[in-house]
C-alpha cells in the first residue's frame, strides 16, 4: 500500500443523528417533476461504482448530457466472493505505476473490513500485491448505510466515517488508522431514511443528501463537534420514495451532480442540485440515464480525499 493511500484512510467514521425525519405524502416520482436548471452542469461527470452477483468491481461514467449517458468501464473480476459484498464505502482510485490503487470499506456478513488491492492498466487484479481484507470488528448485520469522509490541511484533521443501523440509530466514530476506529456517538431518530449521499466535507461539518421512504428529501449537516447535533433540513416534501440509492458528485463551485437509482427498475435518474438551501434549493431533473443499473450493491468511486472536495452545502 503506497503512503499516500495510508494517509487517505487514517479514516474516520462519524456517525450522528438527532431529529426525526418526517413522513410525506408519496407523489409522483421525483424524476417524473423537473425544477429550474442549472447551468453548470453539462460539463458535469461523475463514476459510479457497483460490486456485480459474480463478484466484480463495476464502474462507469455517468455525463450529464442530453438525455444523460452511462458508459461501462470494463469491471475487474474476482475482487469479492460471489455475493458476500453486502454494503460499501465509496472506493478510491488513485493511480501508481502498475495502474491504480484501489481502498475502501465494505461489509461483509456480520463484519467490516478494510479493502485494498492494486489493478493492473489492463483492468486485472495485480497479482503482486494481494487481494486484502482487513477485519475490523464485528456487529454490522443490521447496518443498512456506510459513508467515509476525510478533510485536512496544514493545521487539521479530520477523517470520519458514517453508518447507519436498520432501526434508525446513526453511528458516528473517529480513526486515524483504518483498524483503530473510536466511537464518537449516536443518535436514534433516522428510521425513515432510506439512503444517504455525502455532498458537503468541511473542517467543521460533513453534510448528507437523504431521501426517506415516504418520499422527502433532506440535507442532514452533521458538526464535527461532540455531543453530535445534526440539523436536519427539509429540501422537499415528497417525490423521492421510489429512488433506492443516492450517489453524489461536485458539480460547479458548490453544486452537486445527483445520480438517484430505481432498483426495482435498474433504471438511473440524473439531477443537478444547487447549493443546499432547504426548500429553495434548486434541483434540475436532467431525466433517465442511458443504461442499467443491475447490481444490488452500488457505490461511489472517487479520487483521494485531497483531490475529491465536495461543497454542496
Amino acid at each position: 500500500m503506497t503512503s499516500t493511500r495510508q494517509n487517505l484512510f487514517r479514516a474516520g467514521l462519524t456517525l450522528a443523528g438527532a431529529a426525526v425525519l418526517g413522513a410525506a405524502a408519496l407523489v409522483a416520482p421525483a424524476h417524473a417533476t423537473p425544477t429550474s436548471a442549472q447551468s453548470t452542469t453539462a460539463a458535469c461527470s461523475m463514476n459510479p461504482g457497483s460490486v456485480t452477483a459474480a463478484g466484480s468491481h463495476a464502474s462507469s461514467i455517468v455525463t450529464a448530457a442530453t438525455p444523460p449517458t452511462k458508459k461501462d468501464q470494463p469491471a475487474v473480476a474476482g475482487v469479492f466472493q460471489p455475493g458476500k459484498a453486502r454494503i460499501t464505502s465509496m472506493y478510491t482510485n488513485e493511480p501508481n505505476i502498475s495502474g491504480a490503487d484501489v481502498a475502501g470499506f465494505v461489509i461483509q456478513g456480520d463484519s467490516l473490513y478494510w479493502h485494498t488491492y492494486w489493478r493492473t492498466g489492463a483492468g486485472g487484479i495485480d497479482p503482486s500485491v494481494p487481494n486484502a481484507f482487513q477485519r475490523i470488528g464485528g456487529g454490522w448485520t443490521n447496518f443498512v448505510g456506510l459513508e467515509t469522509s476525510s478533510w485536512e490541511d496544514s493545521s487539521r484533521a479530520r477523517h470520519s466515517a458514517y453508518g447507519l443501523r436498520s432501526d434508525g440509530t446513526l453511528f458516528r466514530w473517529d480513526t486515524r488508522a483504518p483498524a483503530a476506529w473510536r466511537a464518537k456517538g449516536s443518535a436514534a431518530g433516522f428510521s425513515a431514511v432510506k439512503s444517504m449521499a455525502l455532498i458537503s466535507k468541511t473542517a467543521t461539518y460533513d453534510t448528507f443528501l437523504a431521501n426517506t421512504r415516504s418520499g422527502a428529501l433532506y440535507t442532514i449537516r452533521i458538526p464535527a463537534t461532540s455531543p453530535m447535533k445534526p440539523v436536519v433540513t427539509k429540501v422537499r416534501a415528497s417525490g423521492w420514495g421510489s429512488l433506492d440509492k443516492l450517489i453524489a458528485n461536485k458539480c460547479g463551485q458548490y453544486g452537486t451532480l445527483l445520480l438517484a437509482i430505481d432498483k426495482e427498475t435498474k433504471s438511473g435518474f440524473l439531477y443537478a442540485v444547487g447549493h443546499a438551501n432547504g426548500a429553495s434549493t434548486v434541483i434540475n431533473s436532467l431525466g433517465k440515464t442511458t443504461g442499467r443499473y443491475p447490481d444490488a450493491v452500488n457505490f461511489r468511486w472517487g479520487p483521494v480525499w485531497f483531490l475529491d472536495p465536495l461543497n454542496g452545502d
